[in-house]
């Protein structure tokens, strides 16, 4: 009940809209990937899932940032379920591509950020190698990239309190790692298929 009602505070604090292009809302095990321009991305992206799927997705978030204080740990874990990794010193005992594995299991969809953290570049920067594995170590989980749109503008980094604007989000057709795809290849064009949705958020 507390989810849901944290998930109706999100879609109505920042007007989200979430339009399905390329693939529905399905009960599936998905690793849903977006551009990553503030701290509200993996909250409203979750939020934004209907409640069946929400209940079986968890967004992967730093362990340094999401541990700080009571409320942050709070929502992580009783909220948020989520899947928090180390992503400065990862150590062959804190890996976060085991981590990201363990957490998947046989049931459960994530929500991951490839760039590695926040950026203000208009374009999302080269994504990060963990996807690529991710989708090599698991081929039969569906990757739909998803573009975010004017959360930087609502939570800009640094800032506490959202501005009273209007967002978006557009998800997008599936894509998977190809066979003989190289990483270099695969993860320019997984970026690309976020880059993409950003037109849909003008028609």
């Amino acid at each position: 009940m507390i989810s849901g009602l944290i998930a109706g505070s999100l879609r109505m604090a920042t007007g989200a809209l979430a339009r399905w292009h390329g693939c529905g809302p399905e009960l599936r095990q998905r690793i849903y990937f977006a551009n990553h321009t503030s701290n509200l991305d993996g909250p409203l992206l979750w939020a934004s899932l209907p409640a069946p799927l929400r209940m079986r997705t968890r967004m992967v978030a730093a362990h340094d940032y999401w541990s700080l204080g009571k409320l942050r740990p709070w929502l992580a874990q009783s909220v948020f379920h989520a899947v928090l990794i180390e992503r400065k010193k990862p150590t062959a005992e804190c890996n976060p591509l085991d981590t990201m594995l363990q957490a998947l299991g046989d049931d459960h969809s994530l929500i991951i950020f490839p760039e590695g953290g926040r950026q203000t570049s208009p374009d999302p920067q080269p994504f990060k190698v963990g996807l690529f594995h991710l989708a090599k170590r698991r081929p039969d989980v569906e990757l739909v990239p998803v573009w975010m749109e004017n959360l930087n503008r609502i939570l800009p980094k640094g800032e506490f309190l959202p501005a009273p604007l209007l967002c978006s989000l557009v998800f997008g057709t599936p894509i998977r790692l190809e066979v003989g795809e190289t990483k270099v290849d695969f993860l320019e064009r997984a970026r690309q298929s976020v880059i993409c949705l950003r037109e849909t958020t003008c028609s």
